[in-house]
This record gives structure tokens, sequence and C-alpha cells, in this order.
């Protein structure tokens, strides 16, 4: 069993004195030098600032080291991270996080090797303190590969959680095709979990995926001759202690590299489609955060679809007709429209155990698609069916990402979406794509959503069911 401390990025503790010789210097994240003021603690800290602003006019807006009296700080080293404007109306937290990042990296090359990070608060912002940390902790990542080469205890707590849960995330999403090939990503998630409250399955028989989830099967039907890139369905179940009133039902792509298949990615456009498996990374790195936390009264599980979309004598194609896991004939149009197909069957396979589940609730998380990148950079989008409308889910999403600096943005589905998936010959029941990419396809990230609810049946669960 891995200890927590293993996939923090440093250890944590909570500081009881600024002037601790514990510490070999200060970061102070802050948007204000008269707000500073209003807090006893962090008064002692004010003369030197001060006097430095004096003769540095934009400090609030940029990180600075400033050399100060010893029996303020002890090793005299403060550094000053500032946020820059705060209150605008199209400002958020990410400035705190930003800020904390900016002043660790300062921190790391004046030689500090145990900073105290203090955060200056702001009423509109109330996790600022929590931002910060995450930020600090962000800089402080060590890839996977290179590692194996060489406020109050609720804060402290859910840092070490949020920093663990990054780490088996960025792990998997970051780590190259070789390193996390669906084995390999097995084997990772076995370990990180081994003997704690999580309890995982691994589906690794080529032909029990063949059979129970067709559609995952034919796009890694390619890779099935090489071993380390054979296919793996990864089940994580976290049950809570005491009665259970809902669950949580995850479903994360897992591509470890796409090369669009038959449908062949060329001019570049492959490189960096080993993080095409962030979906099921996240999923891991949420059940990473359950381990820790143990909350009360919900149950969560999640698949993480772990495929590699090669090119090769056996790919799968375009003409194809597949029957999935629902009985829905699927028409396939475009290899590279893999991750859609990859998921539908392990969705499938939640809507059915969904029947037997608490107040189920159902996500798939996925980079998917190009067209998600041109609506909205590079920030999430949470899309609804009918009763996660009514249930106002995304929109709860997207506000709780401001508040914790992780910006969300609610796309709608309409009838239009479902439309487009319809099958042109009776041959089939639903078209996975179009010819397109869908960065050229109109409702490019919508109409994905809205072949997984038709392909998996979700869409006979809706508000008229």
């Amino acid at each position: 069993m891995s200890s927590i401390e293993s996939y923090l990025s440093a250890q944590i503790s909570a500081a009881k004195s600024i002037t601790d010789n514990v510490y070999d210097g200060i970061v102070y994240v802050a948007h204000s030098l008269s707000e500073t003021a209003k807090y006893e603690v962090l008064k002692p800290l004010l003369p030197s600032i001060t006097a430095y602003s004096e003769i540095h006019k934009d400090i609030e807006n940029t990180t600075t080291l400033i050399v100060v009296d010893r029996d303020v700080v002890p090793s005299r080293k403060l550094i000053f991270a500032g946020t820059g404007p705060v209150n605008r109306d199209h400002d958020d937290v990410r400035r705190f996080g930003i800020a904390a990042r900016n002043g660790m990296k300062l921190a790391l090359k004046t030689g500090m090797k145990a900073p105290l990070i203090l955060t200056l608060p702001h009423k509109k912002y109330p996790q600022a303190e929590l931002v910060s940390a995450l930020g600090v902790m962000h800089e402080l990542y060590i890839p996977l590969n290179v590692r194996e080469e060489k406020k109050t205890k609720t804060l402290v707590k859910l840092v070490k959680a949020l920093d663990a849960s990054f780490t088996v995330c960025r792990d998997i999403g970051d780590s190259d095709p070789q390193r996390m090939s669906p084995p390999y990503v097995a084997e990772y998630v076995t370990n990180a979990f081994n003997g704690t409250n999580i309890s995982t399955r691994i589906i690794s028989d080529v032909t029990e995926i063949e059979r129970e989830f067709p559609l995952m099967a034919a796009v890694n039907r390619a890779s099935n001759n090489i071993r380390d890139h054979q296919a793996r369905l990864i089940w994580l179940e976290y049950n809570p202690e005491g009665p259970c009133n809902e669950t949580i039902m995850l479903v994360g792509k897992g591509v470890t590299i796409d090369t669009g298949g038959a449908d062949l990615k060329t001019g570049g456009n492959m490189f960096g489609m080993c993080r095409d498996k962030y979906g099921a990374a996240v999923v891991a790195g949420i059940f990473k955060a359950l381990e820790i936390l143990k909350p009360k009264h919900v149950k969560f599980c999640g698949y993480m679809c772990m495929v590699r979309n090669s090119i090769g004598s056996n790919s799968y194609t375009c003409d194809e007709i597949i029957r999935s896991r629902s009985g829905k004939r699927i028409a396939i149009y475009n290899t590279d429209a893999e991750g859609r197909i990859t998921m539908l069957d392990p969705l499938t396979n939640m809507v059915e155990l969904a029947k037997l589940e608490k107040k189920p609730r159902l996500f798939t998380l996925a980079t998917l698609t190009g067209h998600c990148i041109l609506s909205y950079g590079y920030m999430a989008a949470a899309i609804d069916n009918g009763p996660a409308r009514v249930d106002h889910t995304a929109e709860t999403i997207r506000d709780w990402g401001d508040v914790f600096g992780q910006p969300v943005e609610v796309s709608r589905l309409h009838w239009e979406d479902f439309d487009f998936h319809e099958a042109e010959s009776e041959a089939a029941d639903i078209r996975q794509s179009n010819t397109l990419p869908s960065v050229r396809t109109l409702r490019g990230h919508q109409g994905p959503a809205a072949f997984l609810l038709k392909g998996s049946r979700l869409d006979e669960h809706g508000c008229d069911s």
C-alpha cells in the first residue's frame, strides 16, 4: 500500500508563526498592501514591503524578492507575489493560484527548500488560500518518469487530498504512451489503491472485452497483437460508511495515444495525443481524493476505458457497422472519432447498473473534442441531459468551478444534435460521426454527447420516462 505522502509534491503542514526558523523563507500571495495592515499576523511584514514599494510602484502586479530584518523572517527572504487586480468583473480566484506559482518559481531560484506560504484573505474569494496552496504544489510537481529515475487541519487535509489527486491524474494523463499504455495504467491504479478503501477490478481478457464491450474492442483491434498495447477496462468503487443516499457513476475516456486510426492524423496533428487519456486520468484522481476525504452518504463508481487507437492491418475502418452493448447498430464514419465509441459500452453498462442504485447520477469525462477547445479554449464544457438540466447540474459544476479557480462553461443539447446522429441507411440505427474533424463540424462537441445518450439508451430515461 502506497502512503498518501508518496503522492504529494512536498510535505505539508499548518504554520503557527511566521518567525518559526523551520521555514527558510516566506512566499506572500497578496492583492493589496493596504489590506495587509488589517491582519495582526501579517503586520510585521508591512514595513519592509511598504519601503520596497516606494522604489517599485508596480509591486502589486509583480513577483519580487525583498530582504527583511532577521527578527521578522529568520532567513531574511520574503517573496511578495502580487496577484494584480482581482476586483474587476472578469477577474477570478485563479489570479491567486497564478501568483502563488510565480512566487514558488522565484522561491526555488533563491534556494528555498521549506517556504512558508501566506495568502492575504479576500472576501470575494473564500477559497483563495486553498487555490494558492494548490498553485504552489503544482509548481513542485515532479513527473512520474523523473521520480522513477530519481490553515487548519481541514485545509491541510484538503490540500493533501487534492494534491495527491492531481498527482495521480497527471501521472496517468501526462505520461508517454509506452509508460502509461493500458496495462501499465491498470498496474499503476492497482498499486495506487492497494490496501485502501477503494476497490478495483481490471478487465483484461481480449475475448471478454470483445463480447461485453464490442465498440471499445473495435478501437483497440489494431493493437491486440502487442501485449503491452492491449485494452484494459478499470473499475473503481468507493462505498461510504453508514447509509448511502446517492450514487455518482463516472466513465472516463482513456486513449493512451490517438493516431487517428485508419483516418490517420497527419501534418503533426498526432503530437500530444498521449494526453487523450485525461478523462480516465481524472476519474482516477477523483478516487484518490475520495480515499483521503471519505465523504459520507455518497457512493462512487467509475470506469477507466483504456485503449490505444493504432493504425494497422486489423484497424477498424469507416463503413463498418458494429452492434453495441445496448443492441444499437453503430455505423462508423470516422476512426478518429474513437473516444465516444470507446466510452459507449461502459456507459451502457453503467445505465444497467444505475437501475440498482440510489439516486444515480451518470457522468462521462473526456478530452472530447477539438471543437470544445475552439469554443472555450482550455476550459471544460459541461452538458446536461434533460433530468440533469432540471437539477441544474452543469450550472452547479460551473459555479463550484468558479469558487476553486477551475472554469467550466455550460453547453446545451438541442434536437439538432440528436438528429445529426440518425443513421443514413437501414443497416444501422445510429451514425457515429461524419467524415470531417470536429473542428469543421457544426456543434462539434455537443453532438458526441447526444450520440452517447442515444447509443447507451440513456435517452430512454429522460424527463418523460
